[in-house]
């Protein structure tokens, strides 16, 4: 006779047997080894690199080495038998290069001075020599005070900066214990912002902000930052100031120099007066020198122009049709641009270069995959994330309205590279806690080359945010910070001797791994719900086109 008491608890024990259990995410980890054998051993991620910096860098939007570099890129795919486009967006406005730069001390010495074109701005139309001099002018208010003073004047703009000895290393690599801070959730337990320099100490934490709005050649309707510096520009110009001369910007010294822009790429925008930055070392010495009532003598000769025949732009597109699945994309992705001043190596030739490797490697091995792979070299992302954002919004859904593109139900995710040339130490989740499991799993077989921390918070300025921001699974890895932050970054040591050679091995092994887990798995990528839409006064874009065009600046 059965004892009518345990009907209840075999009850729920047999309910518990039929539940659904999430089954382990399966990872093919013979093709894995071949992919770690193929980038580690046969490593050909450096030669892209030497390509899209030595040769084809600096890559300033819509400047002739951008469209080289996005021809060069688009022929390589081909040689390797790899489907290659360049899709057209914009307008994103005007271009702008520079193909010579000097600057001398002329008295009461002569000294060659570092420093480089603000781009944005034009040449000198010859050599120009002029005396310095010094002016603080942070409002219109200060207008009156020079007036009339500025003619011919190589004018150096704001005091100089104390430069005190550097006592630690420029170089930095995440410490287990940063990476278990990273790992933990914000307070709140939501996806909060990845910590910054406070919290890590060395400012390798999320991005945050990077190219926003009204920056100089930035997205979206102009602040009242941008407007001033607008009047400023003007001003300067028609007072006749020979050339301007601006403090190498964030941790300038040591002859690296730091600068973006000076004017915008919008032609109905005021255009400064030939503009540049020097290093503090140079800068503080003129000061020094007007301090102590020594006149200085400095020569500059510059040449510079804008660029009005294209004014739209490409993002470069790379593709490996996939089998059963082919209509359905897996996506990576890296941001073409630079600035000018060195060769557009770290930031971000290194996340190109990863992502052309992954390529390569996969072609070369011809392992089977289910769904597509599609790589997207972006334009303007460095005034404010501009080629992925049209992209998103041509494919899949404008934020602004999320009215959902076929496509949008087709992406399985995307994968994003642009912190530096540092290896990969993990991912950010961007709050998508579903993936968790997903990318432990990817991890296992590389936590021998130090990754695998999985951060629930966001990191932002970046093109990876664009996916996000329409319900995409969109994903930046952590990097080691290395000496972005503190020697290369929008710098003019920019260049190819900054990029870490193993650490790129590492991470073209990884994001190729990524890309054929999320090309063979069973389902699609865990997705968030849909995020509400996002009007201009929300998305910080202060009402910029969906096309990413300049709609009065920037």
């Amino acid at each position: 006779m059965t004892n009518t008491r345990c009907l209840p608890i075999l009850a729920s024990l047999v309910a518990f047997a039929v539940m659904p259990i999430a089954a382990e995410e399966r990872v093919d980890l013979s093709a894995i080894h071949k992919i770690r054998e193929e980038a580690l051993q046969n490593s050909k991620v450096m030669d892209h690199v030497f390509q899209l910096t030595d040769v084809y860098g600096p890559r300033l939007t819509n400047s002739p080495g951008f469209f080289a570099a996005a021809d060069w890129v688009v022929r390589q795919l081909k040689e390797w038998g790899i489907e290659g486009r360049q899709e057209k967006w914009g307008p994103f406005g005007r271009g702008w290069t520079y193909t010579h730069f000097s600057a001398n001390l002329i008295e009461p010495q002569y000294a060659p001075l570092i420093g480089f074109p603000l781009a944005y701005s034009p040449g000198t139309n010859g050599v120009v020599t002029g005396e310095a001099m010094v002016a603080n002018i942070a409002a219109e208010t200060d207008f009156d005070k020079y007036k009339g003073k500025l003619k011919g004047k190589i004018l150096f703009m704001g005091v100089g900066r104390e430069l005190p000895m550097i006592t630690t290393s420029q170089g930095q690599r995440y410490t287990d214990d940063e990476l278990a801070k990273l790992s933990v959730a914000p307070d709140g337990g939501g996806r909060g912002g990845a910590p910054g320099a406070a919290a890590l100490g060395d400012g390798r934490g999320g991005r945050g902000g990077r190219g926003g709005p009204g920056a100089p050649g930035g997205p979206g309707g102009q602040n009242a930052q941008q407007q001033l510096q607008n009047r400023i520009n003007k001003f300067l110009k028609d007072e006749g100031v020979a050339v301007v001369v601006r403090l190498g910007g964030g941790q300038s010294s040591g002859g690296t120099v730091f600068g973006q822009a000076a004017g915008t790429r919008d032609v109905k925008d005021p255009v400064p007066p030939p503009t540049v930055a020097l290093t503090p070392e140079h800068y503080n010495r003129v000061l020094r020198l007007l301090d102590n009532k020594i006149p200085v003598k400095l020569e500059f000769d510059i040449q510079a122009k804008f660029l009005d025949d294209r004014t739209d732009s490409v993002n470069v597109i790379g593709e490996i049709p996939g089998g059963r699945k082919r209509d359905e994309i897996v996506m990576i992705g890296a941001h073409l641009d630079s600035w000018q001043g060195g060769t557009g190596a770290t930031d971000n030739a290194a996340g190109c270069a990863v992502m052309i490797e992954a390529l390569r490697i996969l072609k070369t091995l011809d392992l089977p995959m289910d769904r597509t792979v599609r790589m997207a070299l972006w334009g303007g992302e460095e005034q404010g994330l501009l080629g992925s954002r049209a992209y998103v919004n041509e494919h899949f859904a404008n934020r602004e309205d999320m009215k959902l593109k076929p496509e949008h139900a087709k992406l399985a995710g995307y994968f994003n590279v642009d912190n530096g040339s540092g290896k990969i130490r993990g991912v950010y989740l961007q709050g998508n806690d579903a993936m968790r499991p997903v990318f432990e799993a990817w991890f296992k077989p590389f936590q021998d080359l130090g990754a695998g921390t999985i951060s629930i918070r966001n990191t932002t300025g970046t093109d990876h945010t664009n996916f996000d921001a329409v319900g995409l699974p969109g994903f930046q890895f952590i990097q080691d910070g290395l000496e972005y932050n503190s020697r290369t970054h929008h710098s003019n040591m920019d260049v190819y001797d900054r990029v870490q050679r193993a650490d790129m091995a590492q991470m073209a092994a990884i994001v190729a791994s990524f890309v054929y887990n999320a090309a063979t798995r069973d389902e699609m990528l865990p997705r968030e719900p849909l995020p509400k839409p996002q009007p201009p006064a929300q998305n910080g874009r202060g009402g910029a086109p969906a096309n990413g065009a300049p709609p009065s600046a920037n």
